[in-house]
């Protein structure tokens, strides 16, 4: 795999600022043992590092269901996840017979899929959703516009087979994004595979970098001047501050493409540690041309030691 100048120096870039990371993490015990946020050297909680959000939470709460779980049905989810990842990493029979002519041959089997095993937890918290607003852990409903814009797009696309241009083919296979929402923003697990991070900051600068098609995110921190309304990058143009110990972006300038979203989508992130190997991801989206009100949620992100 050939890979560009700029990558490479980005990497470099990861590889020298890792110690500065290290020495703040070390830094940050109290003289009575207990865990306080480590600082970078110009006093910011330094939220670098390699982190992933895999989880086997999904965004949506299932009807009816609380947002936080029992113990008892963390532990039945939890063992469902790993009955399903052994079944399905299991060595593949050397004498099975010939698929079906004509038939699905299959893809990866699970030892090269990592959706997640844990159930999220914010706080101590086992989650039975990602979206914690609205109360009732759903999406809302598209308002008649973008339901207009979808109907629109579906009959564009019904003159066409499904594969029969470049164009029509998804963003994701395209590797011209993450697939689904994964590089952000917002930033979702995407239940299939590739859910890391690599986070790297400076005083004026946080990149969060996603395994995912390698894309990464550039955002500044401070008040400068927006991008025009007509320049729309695939992840917007992302701006950054610091309320207290939370970092705060917020991302205008989405392509409409990417999130199927309008020209007034607005994605506030919010990134805090919750402790030494734990990050806390929040989103809220406000795209009044599409839902029918604002929407959001809380993904934890944990230390990725692989």
């Amino acid at each position: 795999m050939r890979y560009s100048a700029p990558l490479v120096a980005f990497c470099v870039a990861i590889a020298l600022l890792g110690p500065v990371s290290s020495v703040a993490a070390q830094a940050a015990s109290s003289s009575s043992g207990e865990w306080v946020v480590p600082r970078t050297p110009d006093g910011r909680p330094d939220l670098q590092g390699n982190w992933s959000s895999a989880t086997i939470t999904p965004l949506q709460r299932p009807e009816g269901q609380d947002l936080v779980l029992t113990w008892e049905e963390v532990e039945v989810r939890e063992g469902r996840a790993a009955g399903f990842l052994d079944a399905v990493s299991r060595p593949s029979d050397p004498d099975r017979s010939a698929p079906r002519a004509g038939g699905g041959v299959g893809g990866y089997n699970g030892i090269y899929i990592d959706r997640g095993d844990k159930v999220a937890k914010v706080y101590g918290e086992p989650r039975s959703s990602l979206i914690t607003h609205p109360a009732d852990g759903r999406t809302p409903e598209l308002t008649p516009a973008a339901r207009a814009r979808r109907a629109e797009r579906r009959e564009s696309r019904s003159q066409f087979g499904q594969y029969d241009h470049p164009e029509l083919r998804p963003l994701g296979e395209r590797c011209l994004v993450s697939f689904g929402s994964n590089a952000g923003p917002p930033m979702l697990p995407n239940g299939f595979y590739n859910n890391n991070y690599t986070i790297v900051q400076t005083p004026d600068h946080v990149v969060i970098m996603a395994e995912m098609v390698h894309d990464a995110r550039i955002i500044k921190i401070g008040d400068g001047p927006r991008l025009p309304e007509h320049i729309r990058p695939w992840m917007g143009d992302s701006w950054g501050h610091w309320e207290g110990d939370v970092l705060v972006v917020e991302t205008t300038n989405i392509h409409p493409l990417h999130q199927y979203s309008s020209a007034e989508m607005k994605v506030i992130e919010r990134f805090s540690r919750m402790s030494e190997d734990a990050i806390l991801y929040e989103f809220l989206i406000d795209d009044p041309s599409t839902y029918v009100e604002s929407w959001g949620g809380q993904v934890p992100m944990t230390a990725l030691d692989g």
